[in-house]
């Protein structure tokens, strides 16, 4: 798990101002913690955290020394690309929390006919020590006629994770390539 260092961010300084110094505005909120907490990053701290983690990650943020554990729930852009602001969700070792696997393919290019992907993430809430941030799916080799369902994925059989969207939703259809003129023969016929 990556840790990030964070300070308190000062309510007086207005966000914009931060914004024009190269520093990003964050919060975090809920888990044990009795109030939620302004904090601050460096921009080019924020700009690794979008490029490398994604909504549900699992991120520590070192504020004073002390270590909270955290997912990232929101990462908001300006149009430009740069950060706007990151909202962190402070998780409880013992309490289960919802959140969402993202799904990727791999090899695509080896695919025997037509690919689709229905499915890019799967909500499920489980404890933080069995958070699942992303899932590679490796379609070498599948033939066409195939159907991956969020069941037949290895992770999301795990009985520690509640899944939140139906087992049987398809995630991956494999289908078989039609061949260019093929209706207009039967049509001749």
């Amino acid at each position: 798990m990556d840790v990030i260092k964070v300070v308190r961010r000062d309510a007086q300084e207005k966000a914009n101002k931060l914004r024009k110094r190269g520093i990003v505005p964050c919060c975090v909120y809920g888990g044990d913690l009795k109030e939620s907490i302004s904090i601050q990053m460096e921009e080019q701290d924020a700009s690794r955290l979008f490029r490398t983690k994604r909504e549900g990650s699992k991120v520590g943020l070192d504020i004073d020394g002390h270590v909270i554990l955290t997912q990232i729930k929101e990462k908001k852009r300006y149009l430009s690309g740069e950060a706007e602001h990151v909202s962190f969700q402070a998780l409880s070792e013992d309490k289960k929390v919802n959140s969402i696997a993202h799904i990727f393919l791999k090899n695509t290019d080896l695919v025997p006919g037509n690919l689709s992907q229905l499915l890019f993430e799967v909500p499920f809430s489980s404890l933080p020590e069995d958070m699942v941030d992303t899932v590679t799916i490796d379609i070498a080799g599948l033939p066409a006629g195939t159907i991956l369902t969020v069941k037949d994925i290895p992770e999301f059989q795990n009985e520690k994770i509640d899944l939140q969207i139906k087992g049987d939703s398809v995630v991956v259809r494999i289908s078989e390539r039609r061949r260019a003129g093929l209706h207009e023969e039967q049509a001749q016929e």
